[in-house]
């Protein structure tokens, strides 16, 4: 151990501090171990709200498949947008400890908020002007829709061209209907549709306070140059995937065997136990995350008042979200941006602005080398966005495919809920990062450790192949079109290894290679990507849309093929764009001038 003088042996060494005169965890701050568990709850509370959401909109509000995945893909982009300003405020006013609390009453608030969420909606469809009752069967396990015309039960089915048939309990079919004559729909309260709103506007704002600063003080806890940094993020960020794994499990768990409320109520209670932590931590947490010194007055109260004000804001862009029609075919790409709704607006534009801007501020005020830099920067961003975006399908397209076309039989001896298969990322996250982390360290001893643009390329390749074993997959599905839950295992275990050959270089990269006067900025300009890539999700996810009617497709065939069509398209553009970034990747490690 380093020392600032060299004691003489005939003295006791006093130059260091004794390590039991301050206790610890691990070897790191004891109170890492209150900031591992307090994020880990957090997130144990919001990934087993994640897991349930677009099922509860799906089924329980019976909303179509482009608006329950638009809704879904908004909020997750708000989630990682809000954060830029949350941050900003706890380091100007509030402090990290102030804000962590308070997005916690928020978010517990929020979760409870989505337990009542009313009766379920009532199907219903008009059939060429006319309103019909919808009555969907689930008995033996199926779940045909019938329609009440003058007290008959009339089986609906849907076809690949567009049609509906409507079939009398015979077996004749005593209706066709045309393209674009069947319009299902439901009928819901629109008071329990704008509480559930208010629900996530409360999530999306207490996140902004909670996610950036509980992390700040981790930092805090550390002396700058301190060696175990690194290694304490590293242990708190496994308190991510803790919480994920359990949550994943439970919350689904309850929401099919009590109900939808019991799901979003133990999310609940993970996020207050998270704030006990935080609030009744019996002063281990003194002098960590403390607003600034020197402030003339509190403005706590303020920012607080502001905060709740922001709620409505952000109910009014979901409600924007919902009520906004696609962009007409052939408007090109300026008319497709004004189409957009206004969180659409905002986070494309902002990105698409800020990306050339940045550098062209960095041409001219920067040296040919920063330039360089910023540049390659930039590039890896972009990818960063796509990787991102169909990485984000698990808890849209592809909780929906586990839901309607997947065998969630496990060995045949129970079944899992299409929510609980979003566990299989956190088990393998949990499982592959140490196998990851040595595989690293060895390469990087031997001096072949792969480059930050070669990981980001093999990420990219990494999500596409996850995509196209599920493809290959569909290949394999019985007569009830549903494939064995293990192809969709496979996927995750691709997309967790992929995973973890972009996520943990990102942060990192982009402190590298920024300039230092601009290092805030560009990080702002990450998370900017990230709610861009969560935003399109749910417009990639929109694509592979199918008919429904009482929240059940009407032919599951139909529904495989789509959902076939639409990842296979997108795994050979993710492997395609990736192998492009393997091929420049020489060029790119040239413009980062030595940083890797």
């Amino acid at each position: 151990m380093e020392t600032a003088t060299e004691a003489s042996p005939a003295e006791p060494d006093i130059s260091h501090v004794n390590p039991a005169d301050a206790e610890t965890w691990f070897g790191h701050p004891r109170q890492l171990a209150r900031l591992f568990t307090t994020e880990m709850w957090e997130r144990f509370g919001y990934y087993g709200m994640r897991a349930l959401l677009t099922l509860y909109l799906a089924k329980h509000f019976l909303f179509s498949d482009s608006t329950t995945t638009g809704l879904y893909g908004g909020f997750t982009a708000l989630v990682y947008l809000t954060p830029l300003i949350g941050g900003l405020i706890a380091d100007r006013y509030l402090g990290s400890k102030k804000s962590v609390k308070f997005g916690a009453i928020l978010m517990s608030l929020g979760y409870f908020i989505l337990c009542f969420g009313g009766q379920p909606a009532k199907p219903f469809a008009t059939i060429e002007g006319t309103r019909y009752e919808i009555v969907v069967d689930q008995a033996a396990g199926g779940d045909q829709q019938y329609v009440i015309d003058n007290g008959r039960r009339l089986a609906v089915k849907g076809h690949e061209d567009g049609t509906v048939t409507l079939t009398s309990p015979e077996g004749a079919v005593a209706r066709t209907i045309a393209k674009g004559g069947f319009v299902p729909d439901g009928e819901r309260s629109i008071f329990f549709t704008m509480l559930m709103l208010v629900g996530l506007s409360c999530l999306t704002v207490g996140n902004g306070f909670f996610k950036p600063n509980i992390s700040t003080m981790v930092g805090a806890l550390y002396a700058k140059g301190d060696k175990r940094r690194d290694a304490g993020f590293t242990i708190f960020y496994m308190g991510i995937n803790l919480g994920s794994l359990f949550s994943q499990l439970l919350c689904p768990l309850l929401a099919t065997v009590v109900g939808w409320w019991a799901g979003f109520g133990l999310a609940a209670i993970g996020m207050l136990v998270s704030y006990s932590l935080i609030q009744f931590d019996g002063g281990k947490l003194a002098g960590y995350g403390e607003p600034p010194a020197g402030q003339a007055k509190d403005r706590s109260l303020l920012i607080y008042a502001g905060a709740l004000i922001a709620v409505p804001v952000a109910l009014f862009l979901f409600v924007n979200l919902m009520d906004s029609k696609p962009p007409e075919a052939g408007s090109g790409l300026l008319g497709y941006l004004l189409g957009l709704p206004i969180m659409g607006k905002i986070l494309f534009g902002s990105f698409i602005g800020a990306v050339p801007g940045i550098l062209i501020w960095a041409w001219k005020d920067g040296s040919r080398v920063e330039f360089q830099m910023m540049l390659a920067a930039m590039v890896m961003i972009v990818f960063n966005v796509v990787f991102w975006t169909l990485f984000e399908q698990a808890g849209s397209s592809l909780t929906l495919f586990a839901d309607r076309n997947t065998d969630l039989s496990i060995f045949g001896l129970f079944s899992i809920s299409a929510g609980q298969t979003q566990f299989f990322n956190a088990f393998f996250i949990v499982t592959l990062a140490p196998l990851f982390s040595i595989l690293w360290n060895g390469m990087a001893k031997r001096g072949i450790e792969p480059s930050t643009p070669v990981k980001f390329g093999i990420a990219l390749i990494g999500v596409g192949v996850g995509f196209l074993a599920l493809v290959y997959g569909t290949k394999f599905a019985g007569p009830d079109f549903r494939v064995s839950v293990w192809w969709l295992a496979l996927l995750y275990l691709i997309h967790s290894a992929a995973e973890l050959c972009i996520s943990p270089v990102g942060l990192s990269m982009i402190t590298k290679l920024s300039l230092a006067r601009v290092v805030g900025l560009m990080m702002g300009l990450w998370f900017l990507s990230i709610a861009c890539a969560q935003y399109v999700a749910g417009l990639v996810a929109q694509v592979a849309s199918v008919e429904t009617v009482g929240g059940q497709v009407t032919n599951l065939q139909v529904s495989l093929n789509t959902y076939a069509g639409v990842f296979w398209t997108i795994g050979i553009a993710a492997a395609v764009l990736g192998a492009v970034l393997l091929l420049i990747s020489p060029l790119i490690k040239k413009w980062m001038n030595g940083v890797n």
